[in-house]
């Protein structure tokens, strides 16, 4: 579900970028597909962004709910952990194996299988019901392999199916889409599973998800089997480490220190309201809240953003993101974390936007990194996904040693202090890249 999170950031950022060049767009001759007027989504775009929409809505509507369903059949702390572990090292790895048939085969059966494995995951879950804390490490390794392939597909799908001058809408409203759900879904699911007491409620939203994605698989049949081109290395991002070129490794190193904080983050905040509150419905009011906030932040930070105070905003980002975990080690209730969702939303997009913006400028600098792509975001998520495993590790540590959910706000401060370490390694290399440094040439 990372991957989905990530993936509606750039979508987002992408649309802001882009509305501020669209009058350029208007005076080029632009290709695209006959007989489509300038700026207008054509039938394929439109199915993807309804393929996009119905995928973000059944993800935010259980994944949620997923760490609390697990620690309320264990009440253990480890059981969530192994889980999270499993989904981000079979992600990662997916990733990487899969770019070879997204660049040479079918793409859209990659997109396909994707969808097809999250429907089956919570499938599982319905047919295991409170056994299902017995297989974390399969439950985690079907999610990691359904968003694999989901993602990377959909991620290069995008960039074939739109054009220069209708990129902006698609990003537009793929950001809209995802961020409704992540607004709305949760705080319906949590009103469910509240509804429907003795894990009944968790049982429909699971089966509402496995429904939606069920019309997602339908739908997705409806988009036309895209063109390869090329042929995949499965060493050539990890070649740009090798190489001589300081520039890739030094944003490699600063996506695993994201990948730290994002490993810890992205589950255990949510776990952490749940556990202070008791109560599924707090926790979607928690995620209302707080998504709505971050959206509102993105789009006015978007716009206000520009390549020459990427460094400075970056650095503000990660010092803030750091101070708002403080008033945790005060006393843990919901007052407090609620004070820290709303601080790191905020604050989030200042180190988000100049972090990806950086990242896939060097990916499409030039005509052969853009040819590389599917092996560049196969390298991006590589970083990420060590930088997750590492922060895991870490709540692994601490996980074994207490089962008290006010042990876990130092690991929070730990692992929270890495945006700033990030900074430090990309700092120099937030504006865009030459010709050569995209390239690794010199």
């Amino acid at each position: 579900m990372e991957q989905g999170k990530t993936s509606m950031s750039a979508r987002l950022l992408d649309w802001i970028r882009s509305t501020r060049h669209r009058a350029e767009w208007a005076d080029r001759d632009d290709p695209r597909p006959s007989g489509r007027q300038a700026g207008v989504l054509d039938m394929q775009s439109i199915l993807l962004l309804a393929v996009q929409g119905l995928y973000a809505a059944a993800t935010a509507l259980s994944g949620t709910f997923v760490p609390i369903y697990l620690w309320k059949t264990s009440q253990s702390l480890l059981v969530v952990g192994w889980f999270t572990l499993w989904q981000y090292a079979i992600s990662g790895l997916t990733f990487w194996v899969a770019g070879k048939w997204v660049k040479e085969r079918n793409k859209m059966n990659s997109l396909r299988l994707g969808i097809v494995l999250s429907g089956l995951f919570y499938c599982v879950i319905l047919l295991l019901d409170r056994q299902a804390v017995h297989y974390v490490m399969l439950l985690g390794a079907l999610s990691g392999l359904a968003s694999g392939f989901f993602w990377l597909a959909y991620n290069v799908v995008y960039f074939e199916i739109t054009e220069p001058d209708n990129r902006d809408k698609f990003n537009g409203w793929a950001g809209l889409l995802g961020s409704a759900a992540g607004i709305f879904a949760p705080w319906i699911s949590g009103m469910l599973i509240v509804t429907f007491a003795g894990g009944a409620g968790y049982r429909l939203i699971f089966t509402i998800s496995l429904i939606i994605f069920g019309v997602c698989t339908a739908i997705s049949f409806w988009l036309q089997k895209r063109k390869t081109t090329g042929s995949y290395s499965w060493s050539y991002g990890f070649r740009r480490l090798r190489d001589d070129d300081p520039g890739w490794r030094a944003v490699f190193l600063s996506l695993m220190a994201q990948g730290v904080r994002e490993g810890v983050f992205m589950f255990l905040i949510g776990l952490l309201v749940y556990l202070v509150s008791r109560n599924e419905q707090t926790l979607g009011t928690y995620s209302l809240w707080t998504s709505l906030v971050g959206l509102i932040a993105f789009l006015l930070v978007g716009r206000r953003l520009t390549m020459r105070n990427r460094v400075q905003a970056m650095l503000l980002g990660s010092i803030m993101l750091t101070l708002v975990i403080l008033p945790l080690l005060w006393r843990l209730e919901y007052t407090t974390l609620l004070l820290f969702g709303i601080g790191t939303a905020l604050f989030l997009p200042l180190y988000t936007i100049p972090m990806t913006s950086s990242v896939f400028d060097r990916i499409g600098a030039t005509p052969e990194a853009a040819s590389r792509r599917e092996e560049f975001i196969v390298l991006r998520e590589a970083g990420l996904v060590l930088g997750r495993l590492l922060g895991l590790a870490a709540y692994l540590l601490v996980a074994v040693r207490t089962s008290e959910p006010s042990d876990l706000i130092w690991l929070l401060l730990g692992v929270g202090i890495m945006p700033s370490v990030g900074w430090i390694f990309i700092r120099r290399y937030l504006l865009r890249p030459s010709s050569a440094q995209a390239t690794g040439s010199r």
